[in-house]
């Protein structure tokens, strides 16, 4: 075998079994430690963000208005490095940009490599006439985003990023730059619902008589409430950095997504004269389990992640939304109030065992979220990077 640096695209199923175990030799190898922090990731959901058809299901429908590549870089018959790459054409067209993105990055310690797999990624993106690249999106900000450069002292929570502290200085060596930033904030549940009592009487007197209603989800009307959810997500990222807004096929996928891990109880909606006016969505950590299940759910593993849920004491909140014309309304405080005493009957965290909730992520530009929560009292516990060049 050669012992020449190759960049190929993906395109047999052999491949792809190739990109997709490259993780484990990177944070698991055989005779090395094994990262304990690193959760592997669901396999299935995996190859369905990646924009691969399976036989069970076709091409997610983010790729409805997108295009994506897949590379490995091999030496000697061994997988180094992979990356996906992509051109978003909904983001360009909100934008007015010609703009690429990569992500699924993972990379050996060697910046060769690195290069080797942005050159690559680079000259696909030129044809098709993008004139910059960022990432890493996965694919795009709306699932998992960002490279870890602080906080390698902890497990990411669910549907976060985690990579080696080395990633940030292949990119940097690949001419790559900080385009903007994502905090991760933690908090104690029971501290947190402490310090919003402080400031809910003010809040609660400033809302009486508007008619505002905070209830739980209703499980038995679960696709509506998913769609009304996101409905409130799209609105309320409306003008926040690089948001681009899920298209309604992409968001039904979501919704069906979610119904497996949604705990109702951590779904709070607010509505004003029986209009949705905001959400806060709250996910249980399901890495504190999916770390043991090695990226299969089946046949096994799903049983497992149900049945464990109880036991897991970390739950992300993934995103507070509140639609234009209520967003300085001090809704906030009375969703993260619901959320961890409980509403409508429903017991709220502190009462199920969560101890600590993660709330990410947070752009650094929205002052307005990281105000609330630092106002509160949480704490950054996580930086992730997002990166751009110019090609």
């Amino acid at each position: 075998m050669s012992d020449q640096l190759v960049v190929r695209p993906v395109v047999s199923w052999r491949d792809r079994r190739r990109f997709q175990r490259l993780p484990w030799a990177i944070y698991a190898a055989p005779g090395a430690r094994r990262d304990p922090n690193w959760a592997p990731p669901i396999l299935a959901s995996e190859r369905e963000l990646l924009g691969w058809p399976g036989w069970r299901v076709g091409r997610h429908p983010f790729y409805d208005d997108a295009e994506v590549i897949t590379l490995l870089a091999e030496r000697g018959g061994q997988t180094l490095g992979r990356i996906a790459v992509l051109v978003n054409h909904a983001h360009n067209r909100k934008y007015n940009e010609l703009l690429g993105f990569f992500g699924f990055f993972e990379c050996v310690n060697d910046e060769g490599v690195a290069r080797a797999l942005f050159e690559a990624g680079a000259a696909w993106l030129r044809q098709r006439g993008m004139t910059a690249v960022r990432g890493p999106v996965n694919p795009s900000l709306n699932y998992t985003c960002g490279l870890l450069i602080h906080g390698f002292d902890r497990p990411p929570c669910f549907l976060m990023t985690y990579n080696p502290p080395y990633y940030a200085a292949l990119l940097e060596s690949c001419g790559f730059a900080k385009s903007q930033d994502l905090y991760a904030y933690e908090m104690d549940v029971k501290l947190l619902a402490a310090l919003v009592e402080r400031y809910k009487p003010a809040v609660l007197a400033a809302l009486e008589g508007t008619e505002l209603v905070v209830r739980p989800m209703n499980p038995a009307r679960f696709q509506h409430e998913i769609e009304t959810y996101l409905d409130i997500y799209n609105r309320s990222l409306e003008g926040t950095w690089g948001f681009t807004p899920l298209q309604p096929r992409e968001a039904k996928h979501i919704a069906a997504e979610l119904r497996r891990i949604i705990v109702p109880r951590f779904a709070i909606f607010a509505e004003l004269k029986g209009e949705p006016i905001g959400a806060l969505l709250a996910l249980l950590d399901y890495n504190q389990i999916l770390r043991r299940l090695n990226g299969r759910l089946f046949p096994f593993g799903i049983v497992q992640l149900l049945m464990g849920r109880r036991r897991i004491t970390t739950a992300r909140a993934m995103a507070m939304t509140m639609v234009p014309g209520h967003q300085s309304s001090g809704l906030s405080v009375v969703l993260l109030d619901r959320l961890a005493w409980g509403v409508g009957g429903a017991e709220g965290a502190a009462r199920w065992g969560i101890e600590r909730y993660e709330f990410s992520w947070v752009l650094e530009s929205n002052a307005r979220s990281r105000g609330t929560l630092e106002r509160v009292g949480t704490k950054i516990t996580s930086t992730y990077r997002i990166f751009d060049k110019a090609l």
